[in-house]
């Protein structure tokens, strides 16, 4: 990929897509990064050798491709401040909640992508839902592919409300687990265990529980049940979970993340 790509934004995630974008044989001389921080312009600069500019300006006129990776509060701000310079890009928004209506009215580009990414992007391991607007090419979806794949695996959504959902899923779907894993280290130090020794062993269960979920042909409820002998210790503790209704509790998690990611598309989207 030859083309220059700008990031507004230089945070987290879009470290994430530069790092796996140099990996792939991008130079760094052909990203460009606005971000206001001073702080993270030089992590940048010592991570990648990228110089990012405080502010939108002209550089940004020869960017193919926008990455737009801004909070959800500064979108508006940011994206009427580079507008100018970006009216012939390809434009890919990773900010969670900001919907397409909004961003194509202040950038007046229908060549817009959204994509819902998530944290296990930092290390290559993440997965994105994305949604095209009508004026994506066949093409562009193949550049946003190339962009987004260095960050993990991606799939594609026929409606944008269902990236709320995907939010909901896997967009805040790491927390639930490390929320999980916090529990078990907990509960193995209570019961005896160093802290480190319980945190080695809740990590690795999710690691390796994870690999056998995605290598298997059975389902979750199957390879469950699997290890789940009647009358035996996994059994014990599925039932307190079922009498507790952690089930429940998490669908209904869900279910809040998924009506927040809408609230903060109304709050902050507003054109």
């Amino acid at each position: 990929m030859s083309e220059r790509i700008a990031f507004i934004g230089g945070g987290n995630m879009a470290s994430a897509i530069i790092g796996g974008l140099i990996k792939q044989g991008v130079l760094p001389q052909n990203i460009d990064v606005v971000e206001p921080s001073e702080e993270a312009r030089n992590q940048l600069h010592s991570s990648f050798g990228i110089t990012a500019q405080a502010q939108a300006g002209e550089a940004l006129a020869g960017a193919g491709l926008v990455v737009w990776a801004v909070k959800p509060q500064t979108f508006k701000e940011a994206a009427l401040a580079a507008a100018p310079f970006t009216a012939n890009a390809l434009h890919l928004s990773v900010a969670a909640g900001i919907n397409t209506d909004s961003i194509a009215a202040w950038l007046d580009s229908e060549r817009l992508v959204r994509a819902m990414p998530n944290t296990p992007a930092l290390v290559g391991k993440g997965i994105s839902g994305l949604f095209a607007r009508a004026g994506v090419s066949a093409e562009d979806q193949k550049r946003v592919e190339q962009v987004i794949g260095t960050t993990g695996e991606f799939l594609w959504l026929d409606t944008e409300d269902k990236l709320d959902v995907v939010t909901a899923l896997s967009g805040s779907g790491p927390a639930y687990v490390f929320y999980f894993m916090e529990a078990m280290t907990t509960a193995g130090t209570e019961m005896g265990l160093e802290r480190e020794q319980a945190h080695k062993l809740a990590v690795a269960t999710f690691a390796g529980a994870s690999d056998l979920a995605q290598t298997s042909a059975e389902s979750p409820q199957q390879l469950r049940q699997r290890v789940t002998s009647k009358g035996g210790t996994t059994a014990a503790a599925i039932a307190s979970m079922e009498d507790n209704d952690v089930r429940a509790l998490l669908i209904d998690a869900m279910y809040a993340a998924r009506e927040r990611a809408k609230k903060l598309g109304n709050e902050f989207g507003a054109a």
